[in-house]
């Protein structure tokens, strides 16, 4: 088993790639902690694994409180003795155009994207440290490196942050022997993007733009967080890895 030993946090794992993460990680051998603002639908993942043979507990937590993220890194450090993943994976999207951009989904999507991940960081690494270092894996998206016609800018912005913030985190505690990389899936089949594709203009107009012609599989990024969150990429950190079927290739 690839994860075998590990304990791994991740946020917003009650559906979509989060919950596709997470039972990959369990049935690699990870500890999992099911994290999120959906209580009933977290709770029926972890259990879910639980009957599986997997091993998971739920934990409530809103991205945007730090005082949620120090509770949920206590947690996973008080009962399963250690944490050596953080998968900062919860988000949120929009679709707000022109004269319907407004302050209020502005703060929201920043909130959510960029200052969740901050707080995840900043809650997980004293524990990593304690742990002897460990892997920080942060959900940004092909649209935090080009624009796009069909979101919020502030996703953009919000998943432009992402992959910086997770280079200086990348630099700043790599002597810690704690690796932060960012992942950034295209349009992936999830009850995210199932919202933004209500338009089926917008979606031919997406897919219009993806070489591979398709949408991804949650289970096609949660492969790559497999990837970052083992000893297979002890040499990598600081990288972007792009789950997108082509999109930035051209």
């Amino acid at each position: 088993m690839r994860l075998n030993g590990k304990v791994a946090l991740i946020s917003g794992s009650a559906r979509g790639i989060g919950e596709a993460t997470a039972r990959l990680f369990a049935r690699e051998g990870a500890a999992v902690i099911v994290a999120d603002v959906l209580e009933a639908e977290g709770r029926a993942v972890a259990e879910s694994i639980a009957k599986a043979g997997g091993n998971a507990r739920f934990l409530k937590l809103d991205v945007r409180k730090e005082n949620d993220w120090q509770q949920a890194v206590y947690e996973a450090e008080s009962r399963f003795g250690k944490l050596n993943v953080l998968v900062n994976n919860a988000g949120v999207s929009g679709a707000q155009f022109g004269n319907e951009l407004t302050e209020e989904a502005w703060r929201f999507i920043m909130d959510v994207n960029s200052s969740g991940v901050f707080l995840g960081v900043k809650a997980a690494v004293p524990t990593l440290k304690r742990a002897g270092g460990g892997s920080i894996i942060n959900m940004s998206s092909q649209l935090g490196v080009v624009g796009s016609r069909f979101t919020h800018p502030a996703y953009n912005a919000s998943k432009g942050a992402v992959r910086t913030l997770t280079k200086a985190i990348a630099i700043q505690y790599a002597r810690d022997g704690i690796r932060c990389n960012s992942v950034h899936p295209g349009p992936i089949d999830t009850p995210m993007a199932a919202g933004i594709f209500t338009d089926p203009a917008v979606e031919r107009q997406a897919l219009a733009q993806i070489p591979l012609g398709r949408r991804g599989h949650a289970e096609e990024v949660a492969y790559t967080c497999l990837y970052l969150a083992s000893d297979e990429s002890s040499y990598v950190t600081g990288a972007e890895l792009v789950v997108d079927g082509g999109w930035l290739a051209q």
